[in-house]
């Protein structure tokens, strides 16, 4: 089992701060290997807001009477004193992060960016993006730097926008597309460091390229080269901060043979050379 976690002035007590219009509590992950089990359940819920996003495998909540198994790329809302129920599986090979706020005004802040008060459950599609966004907000809560607290109100801000633009720009397509999609993202995010082809996996589908470009496109917001290209400058994000390799080794280990193409693709997407990025870390 894998966890990383960090607490506002690492304390694990949930806690109400009406100073401000919203505040960070904690932020963190689980992700389940070989732990059978792993329950919450809390029958008078907590003091603050949760959202857990499902980023793969899937959950089972209990919710609203019944119980909901809760899929990767959907997110999950809880909202003061709810009561909290649900459970993660090994054989799932579930992997969540979650995150816990306050605030003044945390209910119109949602309403705003029109996220669902009404309802528990919804899909926001499974981004690399999330997953950075959730792990940003965990190493501030651990380095406590200066200024860390304004930075994660920041950084859940963006959360919060990235997920109202998926609400409610009206990516619908049928549910076979859909199947397709999600298997075309599966299979992009498991080989994303080979030479992915996108017109021989186009093919291999029975699609036409122009289709398959634009469909993929009206589902995720990306076309699939640049939702492949995400998911490689993330993850060389995360090597950056967390190994020891050179950048040649992780623009290899990305996908790029040619670490200076690398460098300059990932300083335009992050606005960072990735030796800048790692002495900004």
């Amino acid at each position: 089992m894998y966890v990383n976690s960090g607490y506002l002035h690492n304390s694990l007590v949930d806690f109400k701060d009406k100073s401000r219009p919203l505040v960070v509590g904690s932020c963190g992950t689980y992700k389940l290997y070989t732990r059978p089990t792993l329950p919450t359940y809390r029958p008078r819920g907590r003091i603050d807001f949760q959202i857990l996003y499902i980023a793969s495998g899937k959950a089972h909540f209990f919710l609203d009477g019944k119980d909901v198994i809760v899929t990767a790329g959907h997110m999950v809302l809880y909202q003061p004193k709810e009561i909290q129920r649900y459970i993660y599986y090994g054989s799932d090979q579930t992997e969540v992060f979650w995150v816990h706020f306050t605030g003044n005004n945390v209910k119109n802040i949602l309403k705003g960016y029109h996220i669902p008060l009404t309802s528990h459950v919804f899909y926001i599609g499974k981004f690399p993006k999330y997953r950075q966004l959730f792990q940003e907000m965990i190493q501030e809560l651990q380095l406590c730097r200066p200024h860390y607290e304004e930075l994660l109100t920041l950084l859940l801000h963006q959360l919060f926008i990235l997920i109202s633009r998926q609400l409610n720009e009206g990516r619908k397509v049928s549910d076979p597309v859909q199947n397709e999609m999600e298997t075309a993202i599966r299979h992009f995010s498991e080989n994303y460091n080979t030479d992915i082809v996108i017109e021989d996996y186009a093919a291999s589908m029975h699609r036409s390229t122009v289709w398959f470009i634009r469909t993929f496109k009206q589902y995720t917001g990306m076309s699939p080269m640049q939702y492949i290209i995400s998911l490689r400058i993330a993850n060389a994000q995360r090597l950056l901060g967390t190994m020891d390799y050179n950048v040649t080794e992780i623009a290899s280990i990305v996908g790029y043979d040619n670490p200076l193409y690398f460098s300059r693709l990932f300083k335009k997407q992050t606005g960072l050379s990735p030796s800048e990025y790692r002495k900004h870390l």
